[in-house]
């Protein structure tokens, strides 16, 4: 791994853990089969939902993520204006988010679908590699940073042509009890070159008046099955996505401004809007 890439400091054994009601084991080993048949129904499905539509594929997915994340015990409350998540961009629109969780990807599917960005490795991946390539992931090369500038016109390209793309700036998850890890200018640029809006998107994760970001998240070296376990034994984990007002591409200087404007805007306190839609 090169030195330049980003790491964080979260470890599963001090941020991974949770410390509120526990769901007894029948019922999350339950959940975790269900969650776990639900996800491979959707991947197996990915050729026949590409013949769709753009609006039908997008309602679809929509509907699959949100079910992806109920499936796996976790409730999703979306705060933000009424249409932030609603209606498919009128032109291009990169979404950048905070990075606590495996849980992000389906969450911010649930609302806001997109083409995701994704390192190159997983195009390899038995199954899931083909199916994110069918599904336009843009797969990057973090390893080697001469491939950067190709990765940016990739990414400001797919922007251009009117897709919406997710990326997580962060460069890899934290376990959501602190500001985390700065976003990364390079995704911005692709940004300002397409001339399109970033969206910034805030996730939490928490249960009933308590900070649950270590059940939900997935740092350094945790064994993905360990994860899941976590999550499906959490009871009453609740996902917070909060859909914030765009940043137009013009309104800095340039893309390290526009990472940290989109940046602040996710840490703020001003990012606890009032809810408009809750789903138990």
């Amino acid at each position: 791994m090169s030195a330049w890439l980003p790491v964080a400091p979260c470890t599963p054994r001090d941020c991974a853990r949770h410390e509120g009601a526990i769901r007894s084991p029948l019922p999350a080993a339950a959940l975790l089969f269900t969650g776990c048949a639900l996800t491979l129904l959707g991947v197996l499905c990915v050729p026949a939902v590409l013949l769709l539509g753009p609006s039908h594929r997008d309602r679809l997915i929509r509907r699959w993520a949100y079910a992806v994340v109920r499936s796996f015990g976790v409730r999703i409350r979306v705060t933000g204006g009424p249409a932030a998540g609603r209606a498919g961009p009128v032109a291009g629109e990169l979404v950048v988010a905070n990075h606590v969780s495996w849980l992000d990807i389906p969450l911010v599917a649930s609302v806001l679908p997109a083409r995701m960005v994704a390192k190159s490795e997983i195009r390899n991946w038995p199954l899931l590699g083909p199916v994110a390539a069918l599904g336009g992931t843009l797969f990057i090369e973090r390893d080697r940073l001469k491939a950067l500038p190709h990765a940016v016109r990739a990414l400001a390209g797919a922007l251009a042509a009117g897709s919406r793309v997710a990326v997580f700036p962060q460069g890899s998850t934290w376990c959501g009890r602190s500001a985390g890890g700065r976003f990364r200018p390079a995704a911005f640029q692709a940004a300002i070159d397409a001339g399109c809006a970033v969206r910034p998107v805030r996730i939490s994760y928490r249960t009933v008046g308590t900070d649950a970001a270590g059940a939900a998240a997935f740092v350094g070296d945790d064994p993905l099955a360990a994860s899941l376990w976590r999550v499906v034994t959490a009871s009453g984990l609740t996902a917070e996505i909060r859909i914030l007002p765009p940043v137009p591409a013009g309104a800095e200087s340039d893309r390290r401004a526009l990472a940290r404007a989109a940046q602040s805007a996710v840490d703020s306190d001003n990012a606890n809007l009032p809810a408009v839609s809750v789903h138990h």
